[in-house]
């Protein structure tokens, strides 16, 4: 056998072990990260409606010392502080709602 064929009988070889393994066409591990993807929505939700309500929090005094003071431009503030607690929440349930 000269050095040609034991090269080609090799590459051969290394093909069929290699179409051997991917059999499954990746399914499992597809599956396998999907699951991990899933696993965190319910701890990564949880944590946004905490921000929300810390920036809700943190808003709310805001506007309270800018009512406080006389401001005239407290509604401004509370509707830009308020529309980010929303957006935090409803982000949060519709990419929960979304994903899974």
């Amino acid at each position: 056998m000269n050095r040609k064929n034991l090269l080609f009988s090799a590459a051969l070889l290394m093909a069929a072990a290699s179409s051997a393994l991917a059999q499954g066409n990746g399914t499992a591990g597809i599956t396998e990260a999907t699951q991990m993807v899933t696993s965190y929505f319910d701890p990564a939700t949880k944590l946004i409606y905490a921000i929300g309500a810390v920036v809700g929090l943190i808003g709310g005094v805001k506007v309270y010392n800018k009512f406080s003071s006389g401001d005239p431009d407290t509604s401004k503030t509370a509707a830009s502080w308020f529309g980010a607690c929303i957006f935090l929440i409803v982000a949060a349930t519709i990419l929960r709602s979304f994903f899974l």
